[in-house]
Formats: structure tokens, sequence, C-alpha cells
């Protein structure tokens, strides 16, 4: 189980010069596994991220944008990870849906393709996408960038309070 670091609470103690002292006590509490929804039209795709991300991650799938509208309205990712080819629809297209759509428009997303030109990923980023990997990935930078946007997201929700 993952682990992480309360609010500090700080507790203020006496020393027998008289001094007062503030210390800053933190506990330990259970991290929440983040929720991802991966959307990609290849089983084979799906299997290799579940394989990936499964362990540390929870994460759903679903093969095509309808499904994953569906699933997101019963419940929010944390973050959405999508291919941008899912067989006869458009990932970009899904994308700027998800962008659009006020229930969703701060949900993270990151393309995962091969797509992997400049101009690919300027699209993608055009589209609505906050990040873009290349396949083949590697596991360690994926779960690295997925950090990354949780920490952005945690962030902007400490701002806008």
């Amino acid at each position: 189980m993952a682990l992480a670091w309360k609010a500090p609470l700080r507790i203020a103690c006496r020393q027998h010069c008289g001094l007062s002292i503030t210390r800053t006590v933190r506990e330990l509490q259970p991290l929440r596994r983040l929720h991802i929804l991966f959307v990609d039209s290849d089983p084979g795709g799906r299997d290799r991220i579940q394989q990936a991300l499964g362990d540390g991650f929870a994460v759903q799938c679903a093969a095509s944008a309808s499904d994953a509208r569906r699933s997101m309205e019963a419940h929010l990712p944390d973050i959405l990870i999508c291919e941008v080819s899912l067989g006869s629809e458009s990932g970009l297209d899904f994308c700027r849906s998800v962008r659009i759509t006020p229930e969703f428009q701060h949900l993270p997303i990151m393309l995962l393709t091969s797509l992997a030109t400049f101009q690919d990923k300027v699209t993608g980023f055009h589209a609505g996408a906050d990040d873009y990997v290349v396949k083949p990935f590697d596991t360690r930078h994926l779960m690295a960038r997925i950090r990354l946007l949780s920490r952005i997201k945690r962030l902007e929700q400490r701002d806008n309070k």
C-alpha cells in the first residue's frame, strides 16, 4: 500500500528555558489509487496498458469513444488516456468533445499513440490534450507523466478553491 504524508500538524511546546518552539508533526495516510480510463480500439493495446499500469493505478479500459463517454458519465476518472486512432472514430474528436463538456473540461487528457510527427503532436494539443506520449512507450516514463498530470490537476484544484 502506498502512503503519503498528511497535512502538517503544528504542535507548540515549552522548553525548560521558557522559549516556545513550534514543531511540525506529520502522519502517514494511505494514498488513493488514481483511476485511469484508457480508450483504445485495439484489444492488444488495452491489454498492454492494463499490464503496464494495473499494479500502480486503477485502470479501466474502453474500446470506443462512446464506451468511454458512458464510463465517464458513470464514474469520472482522474485521468483520461486515449489513442488517436479509434477504428472508425477519432480520438482527437473525442478529446475535443471532452473539452467542451463542462463536467469533463478539467479532466487531464493524455494522448498515447504511434503518431509521432511534430504536426501530430501539435494537432493533439490543439484538440485539447494535456500530454502526448508516443508508442512504443517506456512504462516508467508513462507512469511519471501520469503522476505529473495528477500533480498539476491537484495544484489547479487547490488554486481554484
